[in-house]
């Protein structure tokens, strides 16, 4: 199986699949580190959005690499639980830039950063159009979550929020791909009921939702019919 994880890669490995035209895409995963109620693992937002950001780039393989991007999020709404490791939104958008920026001078000239936790989207969205200006490719931020007609997902879940937040979408979705980040005796030990609606089934049917859309989205990008236009400098 071709190796799509950047660090798993040798330098020689890797300068050889850049020189020949191999590698054409890069995806740069963000999450965060932070409670998931009772049940949960912290690791949740980042374990998803690896495991989407992996599945497709081995359904594109050789084409896609997945950097190791930042684990840790701006979480400072969930401070009041101990353990959730939050970043200042100025330090989380210093070190993306400079991730952005590597994968930019090893050559690369399509990056999707990949989200996976809800509040990392405002701050990136409002210095986005400033990151576009400053590395010129075609670069691209998204949640996992909005690559999906949010009805197609509740199509096969028994409620309704998606992705909600250690809810039926969540839980069912680490049933499926990391189960052993689940304590399924603790899930009746808290106010929401809706975890416990969740189903594997119904996580492997979630997580090929999301995979076959980010994968679509990269090929798209790749072949040019997905762009990120670089807005005009003020005269």
């Amino acid at each position: 199986m071709t190796e799509v994880l950047l660090g798993k890669l040798t330098r020689r490995e890797f300068r050889e699949r850049m020189r020949a035209g191999e590698l054409q895409a890069c995806v740069i995963p963000v999450a965060a580190i932070e409670q998931h109620l009772e049940h949960l693992a912290m690791e949740h937002d980042w374990r998803s959005v690896n495991e989407i950001a992996l599945g497709a780039a081995r359904r594109l393989a050789p084409r896609v690499v997945v950097a190791q991007g930042l684990m840790a999020g701006i979480s400072e709404h969930h401070m009041k639980h101990p353990g959730t490791l939050s970043l200042r939104p100025g330090s989380f958008l210093a070190v993306l830039s400079d991730m952005i920026e590597s994968m930019t001078r090893a050559g690369f000239r399509n990056i999707l950063v990949l989200n996976g936790h809800g509040g990392n989207v405002r701050p990136c969205e409002g210095v986005w159009d400033q990151f576009l200006q400053i590395n010129e490719i075609s670069l691209h931020f998204l949640s996992y979550w909005d690559m999906v007609d949010r009805q197609h997902a509740r199509d096969v879940m028994k409620t309704s929020a998606v992705p909600g937040h250690a809810q039926e979408f969540e839980t069912a979705f680490a049933l499926a791909a990391f189960a052993e980040n689940v304590r399924t005796e603790v899930m009746a030990d808290q106010p929401d009921s809706s975890p416990a609606q969740a189903t594997a089934e119904t996580g492997r049917k979630l997580l090929e939702l999301y995979t076959t859309a980010v994968a679509s989205y990269l090929l798209d990008m790749i072949e040019g019919r997905k762009t990120a236009p670089i807005p005009p400098f003020m005269p």
